[in-house]
């Protein structure tokens, strides 16, 4: 039996959810390699939802969990029920979910709060020396919650220090 991956999504949609592009990817990539994905979300409420045709924020209320589901086809666990110790690795796609769904980087910068829910499973993963993806950005929350973590995003001086 592959390895079993588990992929953290913050929803659905570049603007406000996982990039759709980059969390297809990753399930695409771990497929072809015989690790079997599962799925994971948080059970929250998204920040806000975004018209993606409009690139502007609607009155609507949108939860990450259901929205996730929609990337997962419908096979998506919640995040408060992932057992590290049964998985061999975690990845976490990009897109702008990451930054409003699973952290506060979006409005705070580098004094962000990241989610307890989603900082308690990074942090499980990393002391068990198991392996952490994190695209476009998600590193992030690495940077905020591992003392000497460092990146880089974008030419974004503000998260220089």
């Amino acid at each position: 039996m592959g390895k079993r991956v588990a992929v953290l999504l913050a929803g659905c949609g570049v603007y406000d959810g996982s990039e759709i592009h980059e969390s297809s990817a990753v399930l695409v990539h771990l497929s072809r390699e015989g690790a079997q994905a599962e799925v994971y979300a948080p059970d929250v409420d998204q920040m806000h939802v975004v018209d993606h045709v409009k690139g502007q924020p609607t009155q609507e209320k949108r939860n990450v969990l259901v929205e996730s589901a929609r990337i997962a086809r419908g096979n998506v666990k919640d995040l408060a029920k992932l057992d590290v110790k049964a998985l061999d690795a975690l990845i976490i796609p990009g897109g702008f979910g990451v930054a409003k769904n699973l952290s506060t980087w979006a409005t705070q910068g580098k004094n962000c709060i990241v989610s307890k829910e989603v900082e308690d499973v990074l942090k499980a993963f990393h002391a068990a020396k198991k392996p952490i993806g994190l695209c476009c950005i998600s590193p992030v929350l690495a940077a905020k919650i591992f003392p000497g973590c460092e990146l880089t995003v974008g030419h974004d001086t503000e998260c220089e220090k």
